[in-house]
Order: structure tokens, then C-alpha cells, then sequence
């Protein structure tokens, strides 16, 4: 007799719950080593000598080597399984993350940190495609936010972590107790994460080539929309990240560095965001609510354009909140949208998040030496509503985006 298709674990079954652990130790362990250097750069860019500008790259390069590696990374996990291609990926990042705290040059700092990215790039190229293929499609949406929710609490900690372990004992110590904490994540992973039932192999000569999976996502102008979301929103709120400080620490504010460190908790707001994301897109649909994220954007990002150091903080979490719920929308309806090569089509999704973040979160700088913080503020507030725009018009239709007939 043959079996039918996986339907997927059902919602608050054991198995469930244990995915959505493996998820959220899976994302703190890749988004805490991806940012810990950001944590730290004050003391490496006077170990080495360099300006901060030049320090920053020890962040870019990572995730650079990200964005390059998600859609090869996707073709492994095709071959191999996802919950195998992430333990892989994990494994690998923390082995690189440890030599790259003992890294004798900034040359080398930056090569390791890149070889760090490529490694990383394994896990958001496998994590929502694994979700969808073990849990039931209705509750889907609900795992994707635990999951985003997770890369946030990652990325919060990475900076938190590193930052005072560096100042008490030099940046490389930080970098390597954020690699220990990673590690002790991913053997969470592995021990959480329930046995693949729903992953089938793609075998060699099975269905379209690389290139053609990654052409025919390419070719649907709702994925294009939609990773249009993951690059727009995403340079967005880099831009707001990098800029913010440097508008905090000049008059009328005047804070010190080690406060404005703190605004890093707002992510926070995120990890809650994105979660309730996933919950009201099962009851409303996904273009409701990640409709409904873009004006919450905006209402953040005015309120930081106060006088007051409590609303811009206020701001700042509004803005971040709007923006992960936005981000938990998008990454999780692309495995959705594609009938093709799902892995791919969440590598190109990461590709164009991760460019977002290096293209539009340096122009953002541009803007700010011009205009200052309104110029930064403007900037952000444009993107956010072109990404709006282009979702109201390509995904209208699109599977998903409505609440499911009851």
C-alpha cells in the first residue's frame, strides 16, 4: 500500500513543540556569531589599529559570505536533508567562529569571518523549508514567526554577549564565549529536532537543474514581490541601526556609547512581533498583516524624530516591531509561493535580505551626512513604503495572502 504525502506534525503535538525549540536554538546559534563582532569593535579596531569604518568590516564580510552562500547551500540541502544541511552549517561556523577569535591579523580576521558567512548561509537556506515540509500547513505561519523570532534573540545576544565579556576581558574573548554559546545551541538543535518525515531527496537527474529551480522562482513576479519585501525592509532597518547611534551621541543628546549599546535591546519588540505575525496571519491572511506592518514602520520611525530620548526609544521600538513582523511574513510565505525548488526560493529570498543590508544599509549613510537623522528617518520611510506598494499589487491574489475559508 502506498503512503500518501506527509501532512505534517500537528499544532501543540510534542514533535511540534520540539521543532520550534530546534528553530529557535537554530537561529540564535547562526545570528549570534553572525553579529557578536558588532559587539566588539571598539576594542578590535584599537587592537588593530583601523578606523571603525574599516574595523565594520569584520561584520560586512560575514555577511557578504552569507548572502553568497544561501543558494548553493540549497542545493545541498536538496541532497542531504535540511535538519542534516543546518547541523552541518552550524558545526562548521562554530569551528570558524573560535579561529577567527584567534585570528593574528585583521587580513585574517576578515578572510575567516567570510569563510564564517559562507558557513552560516546553511541555516536560513534550510530552516523555513524544513518547517514547512514537518509541520501541518495551517500552523506553518505561526512556526515561521518562532523561528524569525529566534534570529532575533540570536542577533540581540551575539552583540550583548560579546560586548561586556569584551570590555572585561579584550574583543576576542567575547567572540569566543559567543562561539561556546552557539555551539552549546546547535547541540540543542540536534538533540530537539525531530526525525525528517516529510524531506524527499532530490536525486541526481530528478526535476529541473539548480539553474532552472532558480530560474523559475525568479520568473514569478509574486516571489520577485516578495523578495522585494526581504531587500527593501531589510536595507531599511540597517540603515536605522547603523545611524541612530551616531545621531544619539550628538547634541541635544549627548549619550555615551555604552547606552546607546542598550538600544540593541528594542529587538526585543521583534522576538514578541514576530511571532504575533505568524498567529494573525492564520486568522487574517499574510498581505493583511504585513500590510498592516509598513504603517506601524512609519509611526516608529516619525516618533523617533522627537527631541525626547524616551520617544525615540519608543520609536525605535515600534519601528523594529513593525519591521520583524513584516520580515516573519514575507520569509515565511516564500516556501509557499514557490512550486519549484522551495529551498532556492528561500536562498534567493536570504540573498536579497542580506543585500538590502549591505547596499541600502550603507546609502543610508549617505543621507545621514546630508540631512542627518530626518534624512536617515526619510530614507527608511520611503523603502518601507515602496515595499508596501509592490505587496499590495503583485501578492493580492496570491496563495495566502487571505484567511483560510472556515
Amino acid at each position: 500500500m502506498t503512503q500518501g504525502p506527509w501532512p505534517g506534525h500537528a499544532r501543540d503535538s510534542p514533535a511540534y513543540r520540539r521543532i520550534l525549540l530546534a528553530l529557535l536554538f537554530a537561529g540564535l546559534a547562526t545570528f549570534a556569531q553572525l553579529y557578536s563582532l558588532q559587539g566588539v569593535l571598539t576594542g578590535l579596531a584599537a587592537e588593530f589599529t583601523i578606523p571603525p569604518a574599516e574595523a565594520a568590516l569584520s561584520v560586512s564580510a560575514a555577511t557578504l559570505g552569507l548572502a553568497l552562500a544561501v543558494i548553493p547551500w540549497s542545493a545541498v540541502a536538496d541532497r542531504a536533508g535540511r535538519k542534516r544541511t543546518m547541523s552541518w552549517a552550524i558545526g562548521a561556523a562554530v569551528v570558524l567562529g573560535f579561529l577567527a577569535a584567534l585570528a593574528p591579523t585583521f587580513g585574517a580576521l576578515i578572510a575567516l569571518r567570510f569563510l564564517e558567512g559562507l558557513a552560516l548561509g546553511g541555516v536560513p537556506a534550510a530552516a523555513l523549508v524544513y518547517l514547512y515540509e514537518e509541520v501541518q500547513a495551517l500552523h506553518a505561519a505561526v512556526a515561521a514567526g518562532t523561528y524569525i523570532g529566534g534570529t532575533t534573540l540570536g542577533g540581540l545576544a551575539g552583540r550583548l554577549v560579546a560586548g561586556p565579556v569584551g570590555d572585561l576581558f579584550g574583543w576576542r574573548a567575547g567572540v569566543l564565549t559567543v562561539s561556546v554559546l552557539a555551539g552549546a545551541a546547535g547541540v540543542a538543535f540536534l538533540l530537539l529536532a525531530p526525525r525528517p518525515r516529510g524531506f524527499r531527496p532530490l536525486l541526481r537527474g530528478q526535476g529541473p537543474s539548480l539553474v532552472g529551480r532558480i530560474g523559475a522562482n525568479l520568473r514569478s513576479l509574486r516571489l520577485l514581490a516578495v523578495y522585494a519585501q526581504g531587500f527593501l525592509l531589510m536595507g531599511g532597518f540597517v540603515a536605522v541601526y547603523n545611524y541612530l547611534g551616531f545621531h544619539l551621541e550628538a547634541p541635544p543628546f549627548l549619550l555615551p556609547a555604552s547606552l546607546v549599546s542598550l538600544l540593541f535591546l528594542a529587538y526585543l519588540s521583534g522576538t514578541a512581533t514576530s511571532r504575533l505575525a505568524g498567529g494573525l496571519s492564520v486568522r487574517f491572511g499574510r498581505l493583511p498583516v504585513l500590510l498592516a506592518a509598513v504603517p506601524v514602520m512609519l509611526v516608529g520611525l516619525t516618533i523617533t524624530l522627537a527631541e525626547s530620548i524616551a520617544l525615540v526609544i519608543l520609536g525605535l521600538v515600534v519601528f523594529t516591531g513593525g519591521f520583524f513582523a513584516a520580515h516573519a511574513v514575507a520569509s515565511g510565505w516564500t516556501p509557499i509561493l514557490s512550486s519549484t525548488g522551495r529551498a532556492q526560493a528561500s536562498g534567493l529570498y536570504n540573498f536579497a535580505y542580506y543585500a538590502g543590508s549591505s547596499v541600502l544599509g550603507w546609502l543610508g549613510g549617505l543621507f545621514f551626512g546630508q540631512s542627518g537623522w530626518p534624512g536617515v528617518a526619510a530614507f527608511t520611510g520611503t523603502l518601507a513604503v515602496v515595499a508596501g506598494i509592490l505587496a499590495a499589487v503583485a501578492l493580492r491574489a496570491a496563495p495566502g495572502s487571505a484567511a483560510p475559508a472556515r
